[in-house]
């Protein structure tokens, strides 16, 4: 299929909405006491409730119905009495052969994620539900009509599941991304999920359509489901939107259809035509009463809300005052706080380390372990800082005896006296810097002569001669002052 070029893509304007699945991270299941664990051994977690047997009777999850309220006071929805409905479907991994889910009144509606950019994504609803089992087929390309036979994991059959579908106010796979980024951050901050894509705590359906720019009229949208990563979320909505175009350009038809993305081929594929509402023969489910949390226990529920990722952005960039962080700083901001790390910039600075070097530090070195970095005892990691920033430690060496300090914890300064790190003198820096000059004549006439990149030139050449000891900043402060002087 010939998929459409930019210039035709110009004028079109796709329209995205996307529905996603978090799994809860409640200690059992959302209706019996099976555990609910990652990895288990297949079909070991599993009881008469959830493979659905006669007789058997669910009983809720009252921990399942406190996180979907986190999810929905922390996307801004309106809690409200909901009730429980079976969704029938004949499917391998439901062994009920239906679905517990919510239809026409689920636990939250009307709510809203501002992303990142400014713009706003209106939540339609996040109502909960139980999961479903897990199918693999063996033999060919994993597809069930190449599969010579086909395994069913019940584990993961009735895990509570809160699903939260946006409106269509997507326009591009970027934007469909950073909303997937974002609300991922407010899954785990809330700490109702962890959202770790790649085993399925998080998977998203895109619900993809395209029209002509500047036309309020929606198009036929095809449904991509269980994307598991936002790489495949990107590709899989550009991909699908060429699609279309190319369709449309050709005078041919969308036909309204769940597809699969095929990561491999780089493409979607036709699963089946897209079924509505009354395919499922919704009716509500009669072993379960209606779920109508009171105001006291959404009160409390709210009150055990941290702040969410956009707030404690905006309270690391009120850090750098009226002006505000520049883009690169924004950037390390938002890698901290999505990484969880922002507490120990705020310890930090509230010290008196400068924010600058507090964030850098952390988005940068202390980013790439963000385990141990989350771990380590902050009052060490302040004091690193400290001695980084009275010059006792050069920038390499913070580094290293940072290093150490995510390792295996401990006394920064104890690890730097070990390491053999001691801060080389005013007057021996002097001296070295001296020597340095009078080693390299030309260069020295040239960074007078205004060449101001030269000084790194220096600053390698004294860093090479006093082994690393010498710090950054005050071999730059003498070279400014010889400068002037000369």
């Amino acid at each position: 299929m010939t998929t459409a070029s930019a210039s035709e893509r110009s004028g079109w304007e796709p329209v995205i909405g996307l529905e996603v699945h978090c799994e809860l991270r409640t200690a059992t299941k959302m209706f019996c006491g099976c555990r609910n664990a990652f990895g288990d051994e297949p079909n070991t977690n599993v009881c008469p409730v959830c493979l659905g047997l006669p007789g058997s009777l669910p009983v809720l999850n009252r921990r399942a119905v406190e996180y979907a309220m986190r999810i929905g006071l922390a996307l801004h929805c309106q809690v409200q009495p909901s009730i429980f409905h079976r969704k029938n479907y004949f499917y391998p991994d439901m062994p009920k052969d239906y679905q517990v889910s919510q239809y026409d009144e689920p636990i939250n509606v009307q709510g809203f994620l501002q992303l990142p950019d400014g713009s706003t994504v209106r939540i339609e609803r996040a109502h909960m539900e139980e999961d479903t089992g897990k199918t693999t087929h063996v033999g060919g390309g994993g597809r069930i009509h190449e599969a010579g036979h086909s395994l069913v994991d019940y584990n993961r059959a009735g895990v509570p599941l809160v699903e939260i579908v946006s409106a269509p106010d997507l326009r591009s796979s970027a934007q469909a991304r950073l909303y997937a980024a974002e609300l991922r951050a407010i899954l785990v901050a809330s700490g109702a999920s962890d959202g770790r894509m790649e085993e399925g705590s998080m998977r998203v359906d895109a619900n993809v359509s395209v029209r002509p720019a500047r036309s309020d009229t929606l198009g036929t949208r095809c449904e991509i489901k269980n994307l598991n990563s936002l790489r495949s979320l990107g590709r899989a909505i550009d991909f699908e939107i060429d699609r279309q175009i190319a369709l449309l350009q050709a005078g041919e038809r969308v036909v309204q259809q769940t597809r699969h993305w095929d990561e491999g081929e780089g493409r979607t594929v036709a699963l089946r035509s897209k079924e509505e509402a009354f395919d499922y023969r919704y009716f509500p489910e009669p072993d379960l009463v209606p779920v109508a949390p009171d105001e006291a226990w959404q009160r409390q529920v709210a009150e055990a809300l941290g702040p969410m990722p956009a707030e404690r952005r905006q309270q690391l960039a009120r850090r750098f005052g009226q002006q505000g962080p520049d883009s690169a700083r924004a950037d390390q901001i938002a890698t901290v706080v999505e990484l969880d790390l922002d507490p120990l910039v705020h310890a930090a600075a509230d010290a008196g380390v400068d924010v600058s070097l507090a964030l850098a530090r952390t988005a940068n070195e202390a980013a790439a372990d963000a385990e141990a970095a989350r771990r380590v005892d902050r009052d060490a990691y302040r004091a690193l800082l400290q001695l980084e920033q009275r010059g006792s430690l050069s920038a390499t060496q913070a580094k290293t005896v940072l290093g150490e300090l995510l390792a295996s914890g401990g006394d920064p300064a104890e690890i730097a006296r070990r390491l053999g790190f001691e801060a080389l003198g005013e007057d021996s820096l002097a001296g070295v810097v001296g020597e340095v000059i009078a080693a390299n004549p030309a260069e020295w006439e040239r960074y007078c002569g205004g060449e101001d990149k030269l000084a790194g030139f220096f600053t390698g050449k004294v860093m090479k001669a006093t082994g690393g000891k010498a710090n950054g900043k005050l071999v730059a402060a003498e070279l400014q002052r010889r400068r002037a002087g000369s």
